[in-house]
């Protein structure tokens, strides 16, 4: 059987994964692998390629610190760009023979020692420490609709997009709207002979303020490195005020005023199109949206926006709950992704035989977003609750990765086999994330959104200041954990 020993196994290939390897490399820390289920790198933004994909987060924000890119063409980086950003990481810190491609990880057992992990074609990866990097956003969510595996169209999900599939003159049928839909909607709407737009919840919609980044500030970027990063910081601090509303509902007023004043404005000569996606929930409850296009496309002439639920799929036509058929020869589902159990459709054994299926059961919960009690030297990258409804998860991964860093560094220097987390110290720390999201804007906001679970926790996003998170990740407090000798 074909086995690998090394210190440290990184799971995934995109930011998570690259930023863990390259801190590590940077830390003298050089024997790990990166285990990849692709043949290629990149992570979501490699799977994503949708028309119109872009980030909803500026680019010199969305970038690692360490490595920041003068040359981004737009204020919000496209897909190319981006997933080209994670090809130069590789390159430039010389990753490349470090990732082994086409391995999917099965599961991962604690032997008392290190870590165990399998793949589906059988080898074995023998590790110290397990980084897990996949990140949430890489198992695409189908709805259960009656039908759908019966319809003899082409159907394909955001993704998983079917390049093959043209779509000039076809009728088109889009199942949700959130932040995907947003960006490809207006993309597909000019060449369809007709699209249907089926929203089950209309969402807040904000301008996006987007721009090219001229030349000539891209080059002032690559020659005075200072000036990119005080951009940085005025973008990193103009998102963080937005933190306030989120924890305290009633000063997002304002915001949605300038929301509902956006839509009044693009929408002013289709009322029946106002009355359909105007929010009944204050702005933030769910994510919000960023689109200058969004709005003119459902304007078309060839563009339908129902509300009616889906009660079932023919093989020609969607069914809505009014009895009304509608034909269509494509269907696109626009409906995220599977977030809440993405690390619990792997097999993964901790101490005592405990199986993290067990453990998270109630749902999610980690110190930090990164430890699990009862799974020693085991660190989840944008684990439960390091979600951000404001600004970058990369900022979130960089301040996970001082944390998964010092902790190796408390177990060399205390010549322990590994570090764990004590599960009452868990358990208070997750007590004290629950309730200061009680009075969150997710929470009391009217809605119902893919951040909470069906008991209605928060299990996704961080309640408060990115800089409050990494003061606490900088170093391990040793209160939390027990070292296992």
């Amino acid at each position: 059987m074909n086995e690998q020993t090394v210190d440290v196994a990184i799971i995934g290939s995109g930011f998570a994964g690259l930023g863990a390897a390259v801190k590590l490399d940077k830390a003298g820390r050089r024997n790990f692998v990166i285990l990849e289920k692709s043949d290629r790198l990149g992570g979501t933004w490699r799977d994503n390629t949708y028309p119109g994909c872009a980030c909803d987060v500026q680019s010199h924000l969305y970038s690692f610190s360490f490595a920041p890119n003068p040359n981004w063409t737009q204020a919000f980086a496209r897909q190319p760009e981006i997933r080209a950003y994670l090809e130069g990481i590789a390159d430039r810190y010389r990753l490349r023979d470090r990732i082994r491609f086409g391995v999917t990880v099965t599961g991962a057992e604690w032997d008392g020692s290190g870590w165990t992990v399998q793949t589906a074609d059988g080898a074995i990866v023998a590790a110290r420490a397990v980084i897990w990097g996949t990140g949430p956003l890489h198992e695409p969510s189908i709805p259960e609709i009656e039908g759908l595996d019966r319809f003899t169209g082409k159907v394909f999900h955001s993704a998983q997009w079917d390049h093959a599939h043209a779509l000039t003159g076809r009728r088109v049928a889009v199942i949700g709207t959130g932040a995907s839909a947003v960006q490809f909607v207006p993309q597909i709407a000019k060449d369809v002979a007709s699209l249907t737009l089926f929203q089950r919840t209309a969402s807040w919609v904000l301008p996006k303020p987007d721009r090219p980044i001229p030349p000539t500030l891209r080059r002032i970027y690559a020659a005075f490195p200072v000036v990119q990063k005080l951009q940085r910081a005025v973008i990193y601090a103009r998102n963080e005020s937005l933190v306030a509303g989120f924890l305290n509902p009633e000063r997002m007023a304002v915001m949605e005023k300038v929301a509902r004043a956006y839509l009044d404005r693009k929408l002013a000569d289709r009322p029946d199109l106002q009355a359909k996606l105007t929010p009944d929930f204050t702005i933030g409850c769910k994510r919000i949206l960023l689109s200058n296009d969004y709005y003119p496309a459902l304007k078309r002439a060839n563009v339908a926006v129902e509300t009616e639920k889906i009660v079932r799929i023919t093989e020609t036509a969607v069914v809505t709950a009014d009895g009304v058929e509608r034909e269509v020869d494509t269907i696109i589902l626009g409906t995220g992704f599977k977030i809440a159990d993405s690390l619990l459709r792997v097999s993964i054994t901790g101490r005592d035989g405990i199986k993290l299926v067990d453990q998270w059961r109630g749902g999610p919960e980690a110190l930090l977003g990164t430890t699990i009690a009862g799974f020693p030297n085991f660190f989840v990258l944008a684990g439960p609750n390091t979600g951000l409804g404001h600004s970058s998860i990369v900022y979130m991964i960089e301040s996970q990765l001082s944390y998964v860093l010092d902790a190796l560094r408390l177990v060399d220097a205390s010549g322990a086999t590994a570090i764990d987390t004590r599960r009452d110290r868990q358990d208070a720390f997750n007590e004290d994330i629950q309730r200061r999201l009680d009075s969150s804007v997710w929470i009391q906001g009217g809605c119902a959104s893919w951040y909470l679970d069906e008991d209605g926790k928060n299990r996704i996003l961080w309640p408060g200041y990115t800089f409050r998170f990494r003061r606490r990740t900088r170093r391990v407090n040793p209160v939390d954990h027990e070292l296992v000798m």
